[in-house]
């Protein structure tokens, strides 16, 4: 079959980066300026659209042309793009960036070239971004360029001629990127996820214009009392500012004030004496919210239509493989809990400040446990909101094989009470509310969040064992407990460490249940899930760990520095990848099966699926949602899948 490598330069007004692709595109001034292709990995050629050049009809029929397998990288840009002015169904395209991923490698053309080890001429990388921000964004009107607000070829025909080479050498690039990749099988089923992923962020979700636009200003209105009141209170001239208040308190109190971060303000609110440093320490926790930095995102990516589009990243986590949040950050939204939240939705609609303060206290927190709610169905239709239960917990019992863990999932299912009944010999009939025993479920929740992944004292610490009222000092004996009581996850632990170690030492396929196996693949190390699905750990090494044990490292990108180099992991974090993988695995079949059943899924956060459909539609009841949802994989047979939900004209978290 033959191939369409294909990179576009575009201009547009809106800000692609605040806004998202969608509404960058839907702008009345967008124009594609430069359209970069190559057939069959033939010489590159450009066509010059912004100065007149027609795109020759052969390519315009390749476009639509099912026997031509069209590439680019992050193609979802192109294929948006192009469909402006000439057809491409998607089904026809795909994506070298998720291939990319999908073999352990970072998005973004430097970051792969850079881990690939492609030749980068970092002045063409400087040019290229100089020359994109030069023809493809607004300019700032100056006398030097006459008071222009866009750069044209004509106002710099050599930078154009730089720019016409930076776009030929992308699909260059492009290809190189594919070449190096073809080695590794993508399967089709991640291609068809891809494409119904594609579809669902170009669909995008309604959002409630009146809400954002009410939040937004009645977070204003109260942002502008609030810094009023605390410069009455302490004369400064910005009470937002954190050092000018630090210096204030410091004054007022006479105590060095080391943090004003949301851990350490409760703290110096109990221990103050004084009503104004009282009054202006709870004044920083109100002006610290940022409850509205969600709106503010809604209203910049909402479209004409008061729809949101592109909220969600493919192959986010190149791990494991789920999804990431983009725009709003839906990966992260805070919880409500609320009373009346339909009510409070109502005022805020109204902008009414008073009757929010009045009957909700604080303003920030009302607002922030609104913002769910700001997505909304069309006028007809409601959400459908299945979640699955537990589902982490569940795939880790299923490969483990941790049989009592699988009796409670296939009955009751509350694995807290009955994981602090395996660890404290306690009848779980007896950790219930109102009995002395219940205080033993906390132990038995902050131990199954925190340790199935080989944590121990540290992991309770962070899962916020000392705030939930546990001490310091009994902490290892919980850690001792679960791993007591959960000795098959303790050996799948060791069990994936040793695969990984002795295939990386033998180069021999090492094979576990569940039909996981690891393998060497072209120098890397690639480990095949049930699904069929590989996770790619590049270049791997063992080396002596600290604990003067073999271990393994391979190369990939830090998240925090972003800097491609050796990461080192251990039996724990290898399970974790592999529990993570199958439940994305899990999720991403039941998106399929959901679309496959006319269900219209608008987006997904972590395990839960947010479907709109027609009301009063039995075809598309709730109870029809769960059951396909936990329709269980041909691959994960005995795995005891769960799930709940609601239906709702906003969404919310039940």
């Amino acid at each position: 079959m033959r191939t369409l490598s294909i990179d576009i330069e575009t201009f547009s007004s809106v800000d692609i980066g605040k806004a998202g692709l969608f509404k960058y595109v839907q702008s009345d001034d967008f124009e594609i300026l430069l359209f970069a292709y190559s057939f069959d990995d033939e010489p590159v050629k450009v066509i010059d659209l912004a100065q007149g050049e027609q795109l020759p009809q052969e390519l315009i029929t390749a476009l639509s042309n099912k026997d031509i397998i069209k590439t680019a990288y992050n193609a979802s840009f192109e294929w948006y793009c192009l469909n402006k002015f000439w057809k491409s169904p998607i089904e026809q395209w795909r994506c070298t960036m998720v291939r990319g991923l999908y073999a352990g490698y970072p998005a973004g053309l430097k970051a792969i070239g850079e881990a690939l080890g492609l030749a980068e001429d970092k002045k063409k990388l400087m040019t290229g971004k100089a020359l994109i921000r030069y023809f493809c964004v607004p300019c700032k009107p100056t006398k030097s360029n006459v008071g222009r607000t866009r750069n044209y070829p004509k106002h710099d025909l050599e930078k154009w001629r730089l720019f016409k080479e930076y776009n030929r050498q992308d699909v260059v690039t492009e290809i190189e990127i594919k070449r190096r990749l073809e080695k590794i099988v993508f399967p089709k089923f991640e291609q068809e996820a891809w494409i119904i992923d594609v579809l669902m962020n170009s669909c995008g979700v309604k959002v409630d214009k009146q809400l954002v636009e009410g939040a937004l200003k009645i977070s204003n209105i109260r942002t502008e009392q609030l810094l009023v009141e605390a410069q009455k209170i302490s004369g400064l001239n910005n009470p937002n500012s954190i050092a000018q208040l630090k210096e204030w308190l410091e004054s007022e109190t006479g105590n060095e004030v080391a943090s004003l971060n949301k851990k350490d303000v409760p703290e110096l609110i109990k221990n103050t004496d004084s009503e104004k440093v009282k009054r202006m320490l709870e004044i920083r926790q109100e002006l610290s919210k940022t409850s509205t930095k969600k709106y503010d995102a809604m209203e910049i990516a909402m479209g004409k239509d008061d729809r949101v589009r592109g909220l969600l990243q493919f192959y986010g986590a190149n791990r494991t493989g789920r999804w990431a949040g983009r725009l709003v950050q839906i990966q992260n939204l805070p919880q409500n809990h609320l009373e009346m939240l339909g009510f409070a939705r109502e005022l805020v609609k109204k902008g009414d400040l008073e009757g929010l303060s009045i009957i909700y206290g604080n303003t920030p927190s009302t607002l922030s446990q609104l913002i769910r709610t700001a997505f909304i169905s069309e006028e007809g239709y409601t959400f459908v909101v299945a979640d699955f239960s537990a589902i982490e917990a569940r795939v880790i019992s299923w490969l483990a094989g941790e049989q009592w863990r699988l009796n409670v999932f296939k009955t009751h299912g509350r694995i807290y009470e009955a994981s602090a009944s395996q660890m404290f010999g306690v009848p779980i009939e007896k950790i219930k509310k109102g009995d002395p025993e219940y205080s033993l479920r906390q132990k038995g929740k902050v131990a199954e969040l925190a340790l199935g992944y080989q944590g121990g004292s540290g992991a309770l610490i962070q899962m916020g064992a000392l705030e939930n009222g546990l001490t310091e000092e009994e902490l290892p004996d919980i850690v001792n407990r679960w791993r007591q009581s959960n000795k098959r996850i303790v050996d799948l632990w060791h069990t994936i460490q040793n695969c990984a170690i002795n295939c990386i030492k033998t180069g021999q396929t090492q094979v576990m249940q569940k039909n996981i196996y690891f393998s060497i693949e072209n120098g890397n190390l690639a480990i095949t899930l049930p699904s069929k699905r590989q996770l790619f750990y590049i270049q791997p090494k063992l080396e002596i760990n600290n604990f003067g044990s073999e271990a393994l490292n391979y190369m990939g990108q830090n998240q925090t520095t972003k800097k491609w180099e050796r990461i080192p992991t251990y039996g724990g974090k290898l399970t974790e990848n592999l529990v993570q993988a199958i439940a994305r695995d899990c999720l991403a079949e039941a998106i399929k099966n959901l679309v496959k059943n006319n269900y219209k899924v608008l987006f997904h956060i972590h395990d839960e699926i947010i479907a709109e459909v027609p009301k009063n539609d039995n075809r598309f009841s709730l109870e029809n949602a769960i059951k396909i949802m936990c329709t269980v994989p041909e691959w994960a047979e005995g795995l005891p899948l769960n799930a709940d939900g609601f239906t709702n004209d906003y969404y919310k978290k039940e």
